[in-house]
């Protein structure tokens, strides 16, 4: 039983004609240029937000990293739930039904997405909640003379929790080096840091400072050839590429719907044997089940329906048989808009004197994210005299504080500029004339 609205279903329906005109119209004259800009505008007409004016200027979001903007199908079956099906879960009416019916149909949704099991599907707050939460869990199980490696390339969410199990449960946090110079990790300071009593890898499937995108499948076999097993932290990669968790064999991975253009709420895939063991916090009369052994409390029944809806229309993007199909499809075609849109800004952020940019160039593995400076500008100046004109970007640590530190720009930070699925080529160029008349 589905509860996301018709109009919703018309709208994702009306996007995926559209895109499908620009499939045959490539097909019919050869030009991949004509085929970007038809379905891009196609796209961009899902967002009321890209209406928006600023001092006169129509708004270019480049603040995706921090969180995507939102289709109007997404917020439609938020609103829909909330005025036709809100009450709580497992009681024996209708509206609870239809809650318990949303839950599961939002499950399989999200297990297509990173191509899991419904079982293995749970939803919480945010990212950082859950894994502090499976953190804990873990936790009861770990001795002092275990260990926990996480990487200097990550996000905080991915290295305060295993930090807390330091003074929780006493057991050692080793830290992995990233190089400076490319933005990449040190996969040689990775095998040296894994020993016999390495219980857990966490590890991020892509920075969301640098855009470095990590072998996360490599991780994971360094990690099961010890015993170990390894969390993937996978937010800021969620956007850009295809999550496919049984080809990674990673045994827990964590990522946000806010990131993918759906509403706040974390989702956090675990194998279900292993949900099943740990020992979750919980209430008593809480279910012992997985996979809501896992979650605590009364859950964000509208978010949970807002993030199923956010899978439904990156699916309604490219055609396909099947949901999964879908979703590859339409990830092929993003990351090949990605690909020539971090080409552009990156080139022409080069050009510019002054700046300076992080990370791996393009043609390398990362995601349509880049990080600069302009000597002598702080970042928060940067972004300010961006905002005037129109052009939202994002500035400081983005919570990658380790990585900051490590190139030597504590406390100011970057300037961040990400590409999303709305962004198009005019708004490089406005923002690339932006930063040289800084």
């Amino acid at each position: 039983m589905r509860s996301f609205p018709t109009i919703a279903t018309n709208q994702a329906e009306g996007a995926r004609l559209l895109l499908s005109m620009s499939v045959t119209l490539q097909s019919n004259h050869g030009s991949a240029v004509d085929t970007a800009v038809i379905s891009t505008q196609a796209i961009r007409r899902c967002f009321p937000a890209l209406d928006r004016t600023h001092n006169g200027h129509p708004v270019a979001y480049f603040d995706g990293p921090g969180g995507t903007q939102v289709p109007r199908v997404v917020v439609e079956a938020m609103n829909d739930y909330l005025y036709h099906h809100n009450a709580n879960t497992h009681w024996a009416y209708p509206t609870s039904e239809e809650t318990d019916a949303t839950i599961d149909s939002a499950r399989s949704e999200l297990a297509d997405f990173l191509n899991a099991s419904p079982t293995e599907i749970v939803f919480g707050a945010n990212m950082t909640t859950l894994t502090f939460h499976l953190a804990r869990a873990l936790g009861r199980g770990y001795e002092a003379e275990d260990e926990i490696v996480i990487t200097e390339l990550d996000h905080h969410a991915n290295i305060a929790p295993w930090r807390t199990l330091e003074k929780e449960c006493g057991l050692k946090v080793r830290m992995v080096k990233m190089i400076p110079e490319t933005g990449e990790l040190d996969w040689d300071d990775l095998s040296r840091q894994l020993t016999q009593h390495t219980k857990l890898i966490a590890i991020g499937a892509a920075s969301n400072a640098l855009g470095t995108i990590n072998d996360v499948k490599r991780a994971g076999e360094m990690a099961h050839d010890i015993g170990a097993r390894i969390f993937v932290d996978a937010v800021h990669y969620a956007p850009h590429e295809l999550i496919d968790v049984r080809d990674w064999n990673c045994d827990f991975l964590a990522c946000s719907a806010y990131k993918f253009y759906g509403p706040h709420i974390g989702i956090l895939y675990g194998r279900r044997d292993l949900f099943e063991s740990l020992d979750f916090p919980k209430l008593i009369p809480a279910p012992d089940s997985a996979p809501e052994r896992a979650e605590t409390g009364t859950q964000n029944h509208e978010g949970i329906a807002g993030a199923a809806a956010a899978v439904d229309f990156l699916a309604s993007l490219a055609p396909s048989p099947t949901l999964r199909g879908r979703l590859d499809a339409a990830f092929r075609q993003l990351h090949e808009h990605g690909d020539a849109l971090i080409t552009q800004l990156w080139n022409g952020l080069r050009k510019i004197e002054r700046v300076r940019l992080y990370g791996l160039p393009p043609g390398a593995e990362r995601t349509p994210t880049i990080a600069f400076t302009i000597n002598d500008v702080p970042s928060i100046e940067v972004a300010k005299n961006l905002a005037e004109r129109g052009i939202f970007v994002s500035h400081g640590d983005f919570y990658a504080t380790t990585v900051v530190e490590r190139l030597g720009l504590a406390p100011d930070g970057l300037v961040r500029a990400g590409c999303a699925c709305y962004t198009v080529p005019d708004e490089i160029d406005r923002l690339l004339g932006a930063v040289g008349k800084l």
